[in-house]
């Protein structure tokens, strides 16, 4: 029988796992932040405040999910 040696410290190998974490959490970042600059200049150009913001992080947030959806479908 043999026993488990010691755990090993991640390497090079882990690194597409570590990258497609990073690739996802930038793809939710830029796709939120995207919506919601583009709530607050439609804010600006019909004097709507808080309207155009609360549409765009509405529209951020299922645009973000859907995105996610799509590269998790990827690995799954």
């Amino acid at each position: 029988m043999t026993t488990p040696g010691p755990e090993q410290p991640p390497g090079p190998r882990d690194l597409p796992g570590f990258a497609a974490f990073v690739g996802m959490g930038l793809s939710i970042a830029v796709t939120l932040g995207v919506f919601v600059v583009l709530g607050l200049w439609v804010d600006a150009q019909l004097a709507s405040s808080p309207w155009g913001l609360i549409a765009g992080i509405v529209l951020g947030c299922a645009a973000a999910v859907a995105s996610t959806i799509a590269l998790m479908r990827r690995y799954l």
